[in-house]
């Protein structure tokens, strides 16, 4: 699931990375889920779960994973790498370079870890040298605050061009699905985007794949 293209004389286009909002009851997240992930190619779905005791936790990742899984994606959860092996996830995305390191012994070899709340280019290197399976740019903090966009875009095409290790970017708009892909990322991440569209979770997101740039190999 994360890893770039090789052998080809032209980019791939991104792939979509779903955020879900924190979620208490599964039920009500699990029919707008499955069409969100029929109404478009997936890459990841990143769980974000309220808080609850671990088997709560573990019973509301179970309840949605049969869902992703079955619809082709990875599911990786925000944090709660401890628990990623026995819900059956396929990895956990940590926030911040502290927290990515504390969390690999629980994630590594077999499963993907994820590196995102990078603040500095250093801190990026860093978590690419420490393991990461990818690095993400631009999403909301806990308090609901983001870098720039322009910041965003900078640092994303700073990483295609020196990296190898896939970068995310998240979006926030449609324009800003574009000019992420636009800058080289690999994966476009959106959560508020999708389930706040009016339209329902299918119709918004099969929009945001038609912003995805898609660049045809030189034959």
């Amino acid at each position: 699931m994360m890893s770039k293209g090789q052998g080809t004389t032209a980019r791939e286009a991104a792939r979509l990375y779903l955020v879900t909002p924190p979620v208490g009851d599964p039920a009500a997240l699990a029919d707008d889920l499955a069409a969100a992930l029929k109404a478009a190619d997936v890459a990841a779905v990143l769980l974000r779960l309220a808080p609850a005791d671990e088997h709560t936790l573990i019973s509301r990742i179970k309840a949605l994973g049969a869902i992703v899984q079955s619809g082709g994606a990875a599911l990786l959860l925000d944090g709660h790498a401890g628990i990623a092996a026995r819900a059956g996830a396929e990895g956990a995305h940590l926030a911040g370079i502290d927290a990515f390191g504390a969390a690999l012994p629980a994630l590594k070899p077999e499963r993907i870890a994820g590196c995102g709340g990078l603040a500095t280019r250093h801190d990026a290197m860093l978590a690419a040298e420490t393991g990461a399976d990818y690095v993400m740019f631009g999403e909301p903090d806990a308090g609901g605050q983001r870098p720039s966009f322009e910041a965003v875009l900078e640092r994303i095409e700073w990483w295609a061009e020196v990296f190898q290790i896939p970068c995310v970017g998240y979006a926030a708009s449609l324009d800003e699905v574009e000019a992420l892909s636009d800058a080289r990322a690999d994966f476009v991440a959106v959560g508020d985007l999708v389930w706040n569209d009016a339209r329902g979770a299918a119709a918004a997101i099969a929009a945001v794949a038609q912003h995805l740039a898609v660049t045809e190999p030189v034959r």
